[in-house]
C-alpha cells in the first residue's frame, strides 16, 4: 500500500507543478488609458440579501466608468421581503425570477438575459464588494483582444478567526488551480461572482441548456460549454484592479454545505481535464488521511508519514503563496493547522457530495 499511496502523491505534485507552470503562464495586465467603450449589464441574482444589496450598490456608484455605459440588473429568487432601489445615478431595476429548472440561480440569469440591451453581461454576488476600476479593466482588456468570455479573480474578506483563515486557504487553493488551468489551456472552473461574457455567446450555444437540472455551476458550465465552442475566445482575466471581494460563510456547517453544492458539480463536467485533475486532488487528500491512519495503527513509521506530508505541504504552499500574493498580499494565517485539517475536510466534502443533500439559501437541494 505504501508505493500505492507514493504513486498518488507523485501524481498529485506533478499536477500542482503543472498548475504553478499555468499560472505564470497567465500574464498580469493593468488598466490602460483606452477610451471606456464597452456597455456592460451587471447582473445581480439576489435571495434574502437586504443588509447586502447596499453595500454592493453603493460599490456600483464608485465605479470608475461612465454611468452611461452600465446599467444593473437585480433578480429577486423569491426573498422574503421586497428590495426597493432608488437615487443611484446608474440605471437599476428589480425584476422577479422566473423558476424553471432545479437552479435558481441559472433560472435568474436567463430570466434577466431578456431585459439586456448592452453587447456584455457580467454577473456578480449580492454579498460581493467590487473594486473601482472593475469595468474598466475588463473593458481594456476587451478592447485589445478577441475575447468573448472572461473571467476574473474573487478573494475573501477575513476576520481574525480560524474559520476565516482556513476559507482562505481553501478559496486560494481553487483560484490558483483556475488560474493554472487558464494557463495550460485548459480552463475548466472559474466563479460566478466575478464571470463577463457577450450576450451573443450566451444565446449561441443555448445558455444553461444540457446543465440546468444541476443545481449550481452558472459559472462553470457556461465556461466548459463556451470552451468547447470557441476555444479562443475565452481568456483569464489576470488583474489586480478586477479582484472582486465577497464575505466567507459564517460557520462550518455553511462552510460544507457551500463546498458540498461546489464539489457536486465535478462529475457532470465536460472537460476530461477538469475531471481528471478533480480525481487527483480527491486521491492526493484521501492518500493523507489513510497515511495518518496508517500512523496511527503503526503501520507507518513516522518518518514515511512525516516525509509523505511534508511533500505535500511544500507543493501546495508555492501554489497558494504565488496565489495570495497576487489576490491579497497578505500573510496566509493558521497555515500549518488548516493544511493538516484541510485533507480530512475535503475528503469528507468528496465523498458526501457523491450521495448526500445539501442546503443553499434556506433550500434544499440533492445531487
Amino acid at each position: 500500500m505504501i508505493f500505492e499511496l507514493f504513486g498518488i502523491l507523485f501524481l498529485y505534485i506533478i499536477s500542482i507543478v503543472l498548475l504553478i507552470f499555468g499560472f505564470f503562464r497567465i500574464k498580469k495586465v493593468k488598466k490602460t488609458d483606452l477610451k471606456p467603450k464597452t456597455s456592460f449589464t451587471i447582473i445581480v441574482p439576489f435571495r434574502n440579501e437586504k443588509e447586502n444589496l447596499p453595500i454592493l450598490l453603493e460599490s456600483f456608484s464608485k465605479l470608475n466608468y461612465p454611468k452611461d455605459l452600465f446599467e444593473v440588473i437585480l433578480v429577486d429568487d423569491s426573498s422574503n421581503e421586497k428590495f426597493q432601489v432608488s437615487g443611484f445615478r446608474f440605471q437599476v431595476s428589480v425584476i422577479d425570477n422566473i423558476r424553471i429548472s432545479n437552479s435558481p440561480k441559472k433560472d435568474a440569469i436567463s430570466t434577466a438575459m431578456p431585459h439586456v440591451k448592452t453587447d456584455w453581461v457580467i454577473t456578480t454576488d449580492a454579498d460581493c464588494i467590487v473594486p473601482e476600476n472593475w469595468l474598466l479593466t475588463f473593458d481594456n482588456y476587451i478592447q485589445e483582444n478577441k475575447v468573448s468570455m472572461l473571467a476574473g479573480a474573487v478573494t475573501y474578506k477575513t476576520e481574525n478567526s480560524f474559520l476565516d483563515h482556513f476559507q482562505q486557504l481553501d478559496f486560494t487553493s481553487l483560484q490558483g488551480a483556475t488560474i493554472g488551468s487558464f494557463g495550460l489551456n485548459k480552463g475548466f472552473m472559474c466563479n460566478g461572482a466575478n464571470f463577463a461574457y457577450k450576450k451573443e455567446l450566451f444565446e449561441s450555444i443555448n445558455g444553461f441548456e444540457g446543465n440546468d437540472e444541476i443545481a449550481s455551476g452558472d459559472d462553470v458550465f457556461l465556461l466548459q460549454k463556451a470552451i468547447e465552442k470557441f476555444p479562443k475566445e475565452v481568456h483569464y482575466l489576470k488583474a489586480e484592479e478586477a479582484i472582486i471581494v465577497t464575505k466567507p460563510t459564517e460557520n462550518w456547517k455553511s462552510l460544507f454545505h457551500q463546498r458540498v453544492r461546489w464539489a457536486a458539480k465535478t462529475s457532470s463536467y465536460k472537460s476530461t481535464f477538469g475531471k481528471i485533475l478533480g480525481l487527483i486532488v480527491f486521491f492526493g487528500n484521501l492518500s493523507f488521511v489513510i497515511g495518518f491512519f496508517f500512523l496511527l495503527f503503526g503501520i507507518w513509521s513516522y518518518p514515511i508519514f512525516v516525509f509523505f506530508a511534508f511533500s505535500k505541504f511544500i507543493i501546495d504552499f508555492v501554489l497558494l503563496f504565488i496565489t495570495n500574493q497576487f489576490l491579497t498580499k497578505n500573510r496566509i494565517k493558521s497555515l500549518l493547522l488548516s493544511s493538516l485539517l484541510y485533507p480530512f475536510f475535503s475528503s469528507a466534502v468528496a465523498l458526501y457530495s457523491l450521495f448526500g443533500s445539501y442546503t443553499w439559501k434556506d433550500r434544499q437541494f440533492k445531487k
